[in-house]
């Protein structure tokens, strides 16, 4: 007998058997729930439909099961993919700071102005709260020259913080809860509890500080899934999280409880299924997850959280004080991912009242967003700006869009098919005005005109080397790109140029005249490897527009002469900059943590963020604070927190 058909024999009965159980199941599952395509329903009075009952519900995600079988032809290996997170001239808070007591006291830089994002870092003006090490760490900066480690908020190893938010004497630690960690024995837990096994919980943990020295907990709210954003208006606080049941738990038995539990203290803190009732779906709807939102008043800690669920989540959100958006990828079937590479992305809208939510509408749009800097709403307008296609496909070249929706997200306007080939690396929307920087070999600023919502132009453009993947407002006119330095290079074989990152580049563009912006300054730090975290994360930065204080952490490497792609370490810390119109970018200070002059990077001495206090700056890493005069950055003291 041929060798091959030896070795292949176990394998084809193997399939055969698997084909005929998975078949069973299919019988089995169909006969009790039907073989319906997707929930339908109708929105009466402006309302979603809910979920009628458990079987309703099981038939939903038992024909996800099915899909996905048909998919991948029996080869279906389930996955929790988790989504991560995370603006006009309202939207732009040109000032990282507040005022407290009389203080100028530095916040977190935010998208929209207005509206708090949880951040690792809080202060009040005389306290900074840090997230570090699985502790919140509660340092006094009442005398800089003499801080003091006040408190420590620990807690148990199955609870790890993540993010803070701070209000008038309550602190919020948003984190992750993880129970029934042993994956193999979830099965039997799902049969003997007739739930699914819960892997993770986002929990929100409210603090009394107003003696930060005895941080007093008051109330613990938890939602199933992981978090996908937060946002916090005056003392209100809106939690959305993401969850992913383990539906595949059907094919064992239909008795499991697919609906996302969730606990708050002021009931008794006793983890609960949402009732099938309160499960709001769209018509049509076929994602394989939950979105929970989460509306509580921290100024409140005796009232109950309002909370709303919905099926489908959203990867992207976007804030306003009247709205939240949720974008969510749509990912095509197998049928429809070979004529369109790129998923699309689904728009959810919902309205923020108090601590009401409520569903407004839903829109698709083609491509995919980059981050919540896509997103905007102006005017009542919401606009977004997406990618379609892949990059380096020549034959089905990528394009960009800006779309434009109304109130009822009906789409009035649309400027499409902006610079072929390339993709979106940064967007930034300033009212009447948005900037959007694609990259492929060079880095093209649009200047566009959105005054008529109808019919958004492009004003102008400007081609430059290297790239924005962050945009700041500096004034009306004037705009700042956070990016990094490029180079084409050639090498032997190529047929086309590669495009290699070099160091990190700020630019200060131009933009008075609208039809001819030019990069007024710029400033390149370091060779290939350098990196800074505002790369990807804006709360990084430090900003304060009136005495132009422009800072954030960075790793520096230089370039290896006569070599592309070796590097050599110089610097972890933090640049303190001054920009400003006439000079351009003025470096002030280089702070950093490290003991001396290391060969390497160090984890414990990174600077995560600096925040500043009146006339005091402070740097934070994991292992200690240092503060510096801002008057001439002279250093001042430091708190060792190990």
């Amino acid at each position: 007998m041929n060798r091959k058909w030896v070795i292949g024999l176990p394998i084809l009965v193997a399939l055969v058997i698997a084909s005929i159980v998975m078949y069973t199941k299919e019988t089995r599952l169909t006969a009790q729930y039907g073989s319906g395509n997707e929930l339908e329903g109708e929105m009466v009075n402006g309302a979603l439909p809910v979920i009628k009952d458990k079987v309703q519900l099981n038939q939903y995600f038992y024909q996800i099961i099915k899909e996905e079988k048909q998919n991948q032809k029996f080869f279906t290996f389930t996955k929790e993919d988790k989504a991560s997170e995370e603006s006009s001239m309202d939207n732009a808070a040109s000032d990282s700071s507040s005022k407290a007591s009389g203080q100028e006291v530095s916040s977190t830089n935010v998208q929209v102005q207005g509206i708090d994002e949880a951040d690792i870092v809080k202060t009040d003006g005389e306290y900074i709260f840090q997230v570090v090490d699985g502790k919140v760490n509660i340092i006094s900066t009442k005398i800089a020259e003499k801080m003091e480690h006040v408190a420590s908020i620990q807690f148990q190893q199955t609870f790890s913080p993540s993010q803070l938010f701070l209000d008038k004497g309550r602190l919020l630690i948003i984190g992750y809860s993880y129970s029934y960690e042993d994956s193999a024995g979830g099965k039997k837990i799902a049969a003997e509890s007739l739930y699914a096994p819960m892997n993770e919980m986002a929990r929100a943990l409210v603090y009394d500080v107003k003696d930060p020295s005895k941080p007093t907990l008051e109330r613990e709210i938890s939602l199933e899934g992981y978090l996908s954003s937060a946002r916090k208006i005056g003392s209100k606080v809106y939690l959305v999280a993401n969850h992913f049941p383990q539906y595949w738990l059907l094919e064992e038995g239909d008795g499991v409880d697919l609906r996302p539990r969730i606990s708050d203290s002021v009931n008794k803190g006793e983890a609960t299924s949402v009732s099938y009732d309160e499960i709001q779906y769209i018509p049509g709807s076929k994602e394989a997850n939950y979105t929970t939102i989460a509306a509580f008043d921290l100024a409140e800690p005796s009232q109950e959280a309002k909370i709303t669920t919905y099926l489908g989540s959203g990867g992207q959100l976007y804030m306003s004080k009247e709205n939240l958006y949720l974008a969510l990828t749509n990912w095509k079937s197998e049928a429809e991912r070979e004529e369109a590479f790129t998923p699309n992305t689904m728009i959810y809208k919902f309205g923020i009242n108090q601590l009401d939510v409520t569903f407004q509408g839903n829109a698709e749009v083609v491509g995919t967003v980059l981050n919540q800097f896509s997103m905007d709403e102006h005017n009542g307008y919401f606009r977004i700006a997406t990618t379609e296609g892949d990059t380096w496909d020549e034959s089905k070249p990528s394009k960009n869009h800006l779309i434009v929706f109304d109130k009822e997200l009906k789409q009035i306007g649309a400027l499409t098919d902006l610079a072929k080939g390339e993709r979106i690396y940064s967007a930034r929307f300033m009212g009447d005005r948005i900037y959007i920087v694609t990259f492929k070999e060079t880095d093209p600023l649009f200047v566009i005109d959105a005054s008529e919502p109808s019919s958004p132009t492009i004003l102008g453009e400007l081609k430059i080397p290297g790239f924005s993947n962050y945009l700041h407002p500096y004034d009306e006119n004037h705009i700042i790109g956070f990016g990094y330095d490029t180079k084409l290079v050639t090498m032997e074989g190529d047929k086309e140029p590669r495009v290699l990152t070099e160091g990190v580049k700020i630019s200060l563009f131009d933009i008075t005249d609208v039809s001819n912006p030019k990069e007024k300054f710029t400033e390149i730090i370091g060779g290939r490897g350098t990196y800074s975290p505002l790369n990807y994360d804006h709360k990084a930065l430090l900003y304060n527009g009136e005495n132009g204080l422009f800072a954030f952490p960075i790793n520096v490497y230089e370039s290896v002469k006569g070599n592309d792609y070796e590097q050599k370490f110089i610097f972890q810390g933090a640049y303190v900059y001054n920009v400003s119109l006439d000079k351009g970018f003025s470096l002030k200070s280089k702070i950093s943590h490290m003991e001396g002059k290391e060969l390497y990077e160090e984890w414990d001495n990174e600077i995560q963020r600096l925040v500043y206090i009146d006339e005091q700056l402070y740097a934070l890493s994991h292992s200690k604070i240092s503060s510096y005069s801002l008057e001439n950055y002279q250093f001042i003291s430091e708190l060792k927190l190990k």
